[in-house]
């Protein structure tokens, strides 16, 4: 398959971007690094090392993105029907079946029993006592029978529809006096919850669950009274989610985006799962009527879907869990009494979920609404969350007389709803709520609050790596920058002008934005360090992102390796440039970081001709070196000029490179190898990149 093939049709950001020939050699395909990825997560859950109930949740996550990879690339893949893509589904689903299969040993051999030991089982219907089985028929009388919807299908029946992610059982319905057969469903819910705790036969401080669909099945015979019920068969499907939106349609774009969520529900089938023991005939017909390809068909060796796992994984024993961790008053803004101040004394950058995002982002935005100083509040909003301050924050903020503006992307995949109803929520009491600019999302991460002061208004910025998004907060590690240099936030104004105006092209000079100006001035840094070399003067880039696949900045980092610039990329998910290669990337390190928090943020650094690191040039900020955040996106990443950020951003850095404890490294060959201690105990090379970065906020507080 040629480098050109699997990049003109792996994105649907990139269709008109080729790769160069001389490219292809370095080149690997994004959506089998994305499985790699997926395996590194897995990896979490096989390691011993891990405590028992995080493997339970690693194996939830692994599912979970399993998923999202269904909904978002299979029906991408199978655009182009040429015999390379044709192997290469062929070769994404070799490697499912075997990850499906170390997921399933993974759980059944080693974490079932781990648990059991620790006194907490998780059994099925034939397992539990005479006792137990009484419970769960008691509850499911009272709590589970109320909420099912026994269906059948046959010529005077139509078949049901099954939604995304639904789980059910299927069996064939015989009625013993008529002599007629049909098939029949029962949805497993999603709303009740899926590991049902029981009591009978419990010894004090254990615990024995319940699969719903376990109890489902010891029960279903009361909700066909005297039928014959044979065949039973758990399955799941997933349907495709990729529903495109007409931006030049003269319809309301959030019209379209409620149209578009009504229509994913009834998106074609790209997968069918089945638990072990499912009845053949039930399978072909399923298959059949979803149109699908014995490849679409999974036959799992174990549970059907794992992510039901993250209710075990929450339970409260302390000892088979990571040490809890409650983030740390932010350096910079413990002391002072008020941001504002804390903010003009100099810039201050926070780390997430290492210091506390809630005494940072959320607190700057809740003082911005109380402030009587403060005359307008504006911020962009890509995925906010069900319980999120800051629309209560800009409601007061509105309510008060103050100017709130807020750039809602309502494309956000998979929040469009959540979004939706924040946006009529923000409407409702006169803020000025914009969808962004047309034909682009807004995925980057920006607030801008204006007060009025002695000598006249001063704007003050937070820029960031993530989300405003209270929960991913305590589980992502990202960065943000709080700073009122009046060089930076000038770029801010300018910028929100032209997310709520209308204009060419926002007037940033600082601020590198996407898709004006980010991909130019990433490419002008890459070649400075490039002629630096060249010429003698120290050289270095290190980038730090969560996937790499822009073609171009590809071809400039190959380029700045032949030249001897040293090369270091942390690439937490999928990379498309193969390192390595003599002649071409022999020069590129490439190492990604998986563990207890997602590594979330973007920092790049270059050396900019100086020796100490900390005196050369950071960023940081909301774009991957992506096709679709350099081309298809408004994004922002931020200089960052403070000496004592800088040296945090280094230390961070720094630490990453160490990493011989939760760092994979990639080969020439495109394969990711584990990294192991070596001998020994103490530093981020024994003790990996976050307990090392937890210990450092611990350090910083006291």
């Amino acid at each position: 398959m040629s480098a050109a093939t699997a990049v003109s049709i792996g994105d649907t950001g990139i269709l008109n971007c080729e790769v160069s020939q001389a490219l292809s050699e370095i080149w690997l395909d994004r959506d089998l690094g994305w499985l790699d990825f997926n395996g590194r997560v897995l990896a979490e859950a096989l390691d011993q090392r891990t405590p028992l109930l995080e493997r339970a949740k690693f194996l939830a996550i692994f599912t979970s993105n399993l998923d999202e990879f269904f909904m978002k690339r299979i029906s991408i893949l199978r655009q182009d029907t040429t015999p390379e893509r044709a192997n290469l589904l062929g070769e994404v689903r070799r490697r499912l079946v075997e990850s499906l299969q170390r997921q399933a040993e993974c759980f059944r051999g080693q974490v079932v029993p781990g648990l059991a030991a620790n006194g907490i089982r998780v059994v099925n219907w034939d397992g539990l006592t005479e006792a137990q089985q009484e419970e769960a028929g008691r509850y499911f009388d009272s709590e589970i029978s109320p909420a099912l919807i026994p269906l059948v299908f046959d010529p005077a029946h139509a078949f049901p529809f099954l939604s995304n992610l639904s789980t059910s059982l299927a069996f064939v319905l015989e009625d013993p006096e008529e002599g007629t057969s049909s098939y029949a469903r029962v949805k497993v819910p999603s709303v009740l919850r899926q590991w049902v705790p029981l009591k009978a036969d419990v010894p004090a401080g254990q615990y024995v669950f319940a699969a719903l669909h376990e109890i489902i099945r010891g029960n279903i015979g009361k909700l066909y009274s005297g039928m014959k019920l044979s065949g039973t068969t758990l399955f799941r499907l997933t349907r495709d989610a990729e529903v495109e939106i007409d931006d030049e349609s003269d319809e309301a774009l959030r019209d379209l985006v409620q149209a578009q969520i009504r229509q994913r529900r009834y998106e074609p089938v790209v997968r069918l799962e089945f638990a072990p023991g499912a009845d053949p005939a039930i399978k072909e017909m399923l298959r059949k009527r979803f149109d699908l390809s014995p490849l679409d068909v999974y036959d799992l060796p174990g549970e059907l879907d794992y992510t039901s796992l993250f209710q075990i994984a929450s339970l409260p024993v302390p000892a088979l869990r990571d040490p809890a961790w409650n983030p740390l008053p932010p350096a910079g803004f413990e002391h002072s009494g008020d941001m504002f101040t804390a903010i003009r004394a100099g810039d201050v950058l926070v780390h997430h979920p290492y210091e506390s995002f809630e005494g940072s982002v959320e607190h700057f935005i809740a003082k911005a609404a109380a402030d009587p100083e403060t005359v307008a509040v504006k911020m962009t909003a890509y995925r906010v969350g069900d319980d999120t301050p800051f629309v209560k924050s800009l409601v007061k903020a509105a309510e008060s007389g103050k100017q709130v503006a807020c750039v809602i992307e309502i494309k956000a995949r998979f929040d469009e709803e959540r979004n939706l109803h924040w946006a009529a929520e923000l409407e409702r009491v006169g803020a000025h709520v914009t969808f962004g600019v047309q034909g682009l999302k807004t995925h980057a991460k920006l607030a801008l609050v204006v007060r009025k002061e002695a000598d006249g208004l001063r704007s003050y910025v937070h820029i960031g790596t993530g989300n405003y998004h209270v929960r991913t907060a305590r589980l992502y590690a990202d960065f943000g920058l709080f700073t009122c240099n009046p060089v930076i936030t000038r770029d801010a104004v300018n910028l929100f002008h032209y997310l709520t105006g209308h204009s060419r092209t926002p007037d940033c000079p600082t601020l590198l934005v996407a898709p004006v100006t980010m991909r130019q001035r990433v490419l002008e840094l890459i070649r400075r360090e490039t002629a630096n070399k060249r010429a003698g003067l120290p050289a270095r880039i290190i980038a730090k992102m969560n996937q790499l696949e822009d073609p171009e900045i590809v071809e400039a980092l190959c380029d700045a390796a032949s030249a001897g610039v040293p090369v270091d990329l942390i690439v937490r998910g999928f990379c498309c440039l193969r390192p390595g290669v003599p002649g071409r990337s022999e020069g590129i390190r490439v190492r990604s970081i998986v563990g207890r928090f997602l590594e979330h943020s973007r920092i790049f650094h270059f050396a900019a001709a100086m020796d100490d690191p900390v005196q050369g040039e950071f960023f940081i900020g909301s774009a991957d070196w992506m096709y679709r955040n350099l081309s298809k996106r408004v994004e922002v990443v931020t200089p960052v000029v403070d000496g004592k950020a800088k040296a945090r951003l280094w230390e961070v850095l720094d630490i990453c490179l160490r990493d011989r404890r939760q760092a994979w490294t990639l080969g020439e060959d495109g394969k990711y190898s584990r990294l192991y201690p070596d001998g020994a105990t103490e530093g981020p090379g024994a003790r990996g990149t976050h307990e090392s970065l937890m210990e450092l906020a611990r350090r910083r507080s006291e």
